[in-house]
């Protein structure tokens, strides 16, 4: 029997292996290109945006723009652009090697600075978006039409609407709303005798859903039917609920019943884990190796300020976080406050301080002042208002009390808050770019303590004040074309006066195209002593340790003759335009008399300190405050090495009215 045979191909020869191996690659490489050509020819969609957010993370809560690649392939978007202008596609290219891959999201902080997202904002007044391909030509144009603070705009199953929950990075809802529900309208907030009735008004079709524990309402809270009466001090919040729309913003109102006003009131609603919440709580410790009060966290809070005769003068949404340093640790936090356009006005239109004439503010602080054992609860609005008429920077302030949720939470001053619109506001800076331009540093003004801005100029300033010798004119043209001599004289001759020991409390500026300045703050450790300190901190050689302030730049000024006759000149003119007994007088009484009112029931609030203890320390720092500028003639005279024809020269005139006015008769 034959055996059966098996066919098997020729084996193809050298040759013929090299002609297929080339098809093959030839094959693979059109099959490559015909898929690359399909994915630049696909592009990713804008599927959601935020025009004004208002949910902060690391302290940040920026536009944002989010892409959605919906076709089954990886797009790489190298060289794309995102834009808010027509003419200028490319003001945001995104960089090398962003791959978006199927079905993934992408989003775009839109921050107005390109080191940190794209160098524009999103409009709550409406705007185009422009999503541009490498070539030029437009992938995509997104009209978006006026938007809601802290509401997402997106693509849903029928087209773009309103979400009533932003998803950044997650698929979007597949339900919108055209527009959102009017608010209710709340019967006059305010102070009454025995009883406040509520009563709320919405629009037809409505349902208004109300909480009285500052909560936010949902469809659960309960819902109003007929006006009721509050016999306590109450928080109401409200909102409306209607078919078809999102619901509305809340309304806020405050009813003090029984319980008038004895100074301008500040009154805070908002929910209870924003604020004591044990993990997210910014006014608590809470349970993390870092304390809750800490960490800067911002949530939105509605902020009432009814003034002396109990009329409300402000009423909107904005957020807050817990402020100070140290006195965080206190029961009593201090409380900043921010207008932001994600909840409300971007401004508080409304000035409450008694020495400024700006028609508003962007931030407000509520401090609670420190706790310690020479706790006057005014030594630092006292001593900073000195400052009027210097040319300095300080912090008006002016005494309120404070309720949260309806609760008497005591005693705040009300102060400017630093920051850069606050420099702003005084400098007579506009621009918004510029304003974001402002440097603000702390302390030494180095890397750790930069506020705002930059501090490389500062520190090849201080490194030049060092180096050089500022007798050699060039030299010190140098530093005074970026110094404020008399300006940072004043600082420190103030800081020496008042005797403030607390030198980390020191704070720089200079706005674009400016010099250098300083600006005081917080001086509530001025006036405790009849020490030499800090006179020895300013006054020592440059190479000499630094007391956590910067002072070779002092030092190196005053090894200049002019710059030494001109700081003992403007020394003897503070002495005696500043700190005559009664002018400072009159200041610490005004102080007294609108905080006696107020600390009895502060005390019982906020145990600690007691009446008896507060006016021991009032007069005590009052006796400082009248003594210590005359005995500052001699301190500096010692430091300095002053000679008598010196000390004739620059403090004869201030010697003599000191000596009139702040000695007991």
């Amino acid at each position: 029997m034959e055996a059966s045979k098996v066919w098997l191909p020729d084996t193809p020869s050298r040759s013929e292996r090299i002609v297929i191996s080339k098809r093959l690659a030839l094959l693979v490489l059109a099959l490559l290109l015909i898929s690359l050509a399909g994915v630049a020819g696909a592009a990713p969609v804008l599927n959601e945006i935020m025009a004004a957010n208002g949910t902060y993370t690391n302290g940040h809560a920026w536009d944002w723009a989010e892409l959605y690649n919906e076709g089954d392939q990886t797009l790489m978007l190298d060289g794309w652009g995102l834009s808010d202008a027509a003419e200028e596609p490319f003001l945001y290219t995104f960089p090398a090697n962003t791959r978006l891959k199927a079905g993934d999201y992408l989003v775009v902080h839109c921050t107005g600075d390109d080191t940190t997202g794209a160098p524009f904002k999103l409009s709550l007044q409406g705007e185009s978006l422009w999503l541009t391909r490498p070539d030029g030509t437009v992938a995509q144009q997104l009209d978006i039409p006026q938007q809601y603070g802290n509401t997402a705009w997106g693509r849903t199953q029928t087209g773009y609407a309103f979400l009533e929950v932003p998803t950044p990075g997650k698929r979007n809802p597949e339900q919108g709303y055209p527009g959102m529900a009017e608010a209710p309208v709340l019967s006059p907030a305010g102070f009454y005798q025995k009883e406040a009735v509520v009563e709320m008004q919405g629009a037809s079709g409505a349902t208004i859903h109300y909480t009285l524990d500052g909560s936010e309402p949902t469809k659960k809270s309960k819902a109003y039917a007929q006006p009721f009466p509050v016999k306590k001090t109450t928080v109401v919040r409200a909102r409306a609920f209607q078919e078809g729309l999102l619901p509305s913003t809340s309304a806020c109102a405050t009813y003090f019943v029984d319980d008038a006003p004895a100074s301008a009131t500040v009154s805070l609603i908002g929910d209870r884990k924003y604020l004591f919440d044990s993990k997210i709580g910014a006014l608590v410790k809470g349970t993390g190796s870092t304390p809750n009060y800490e960490k800067e966290l911002e949530y939105p809070i509605h902020i009432e300020y009814f003034d002396e005769q109990g009329n409300r003068q402000l009423a909107q949404t904005g957020t807050f976080t817990a402020s100070g340093h140290s006195a965080r640790v206190n029961a009593q936090k201090s409380i900043a406050l921010y207008a932001r356009s994600a909840y409300g006005p971007d401004r508080f239109y409304y000035n409450p301080f008694p020495n400024r004439s700006y028609p508003s503010y962007k931030s407000l602080l509520l401090r609670s002042t420190n706790s310690d054992a020479h706790s006057t609860r005014l030594r630092d609005p006292v001593i900073s208002s000195a400052a009027q008429g210097t040319g300095l920077l300080y912090q008006d302030a002016r005494a309120i009390v404070v309720y949260i949720n309806g609760e008497y939470w005591g005693h705040y001053n009300l102060r400017e808050k630093i920051n850069k619109h606050f420099v702003a506001q005084w400098e007579g800076v506009t621009k918004e770019s510029e304003i974001d331009a402002i440097d603000i540093l702390a302390r030494t003004g180095t890397d750790d303590y930069v506020q705002n801005g930059s501090n490389k100029d500062w520190l090849e300033l201080m490194e030049f004040c060092r180096t050089n010798d500022l007798n050699n004119p060039d030299s010190l043209r140098y530093v005074t074309d970026r110094l404020d001599v008399d300006n940072f004289f004043r600082h420190s001759i103030f800081e020496m006066i008042i005797g403030n020991k607390d030198m980390t409390n020191v704070r720089m500026y200079r706005v674009p195209g400016g010099k250098w300045k300083y600006l005081l703050f917080d001086v509530e450790a001025g006036f405790l002593s009849l020490d030499e300190e800090p006179i020895s901190w300013y006054i020592k050689a440059k190479n000499a340790k630094r007391a956590r302030f910067q002072h070779v730049h002092l030092s190196a000024l005053l090894e200049v003759p002019q710059m030494r006759a001109r700081f003992l000149e403007l020394f003897g003119q503070m002495l005696e335009n500043q700190f005559l007994w009664p002018d400072m007088e009159a200041r610490f009484v005004q102080w007294e008399n609108a905080l006696e009112p107020l600390l009895p029931r502060h005390f019982t609030r906020w145990k600690g300190l007691t009446y008896k203890k507060w006016r021991i320390n009032v007069d005590a720092v009052k006796y400082y405050a009248r003594v210590r500028p005359l005995k500052v003639i001699d301190l500096i005279s010692q430091r300095m090495k002053i000679t008598k024809s010196e000390r004739a020269q620059y403090f004869a005139a201030a010697e003599a009215v000191l000596q009139q006015n702040n000695q007991k008769k």
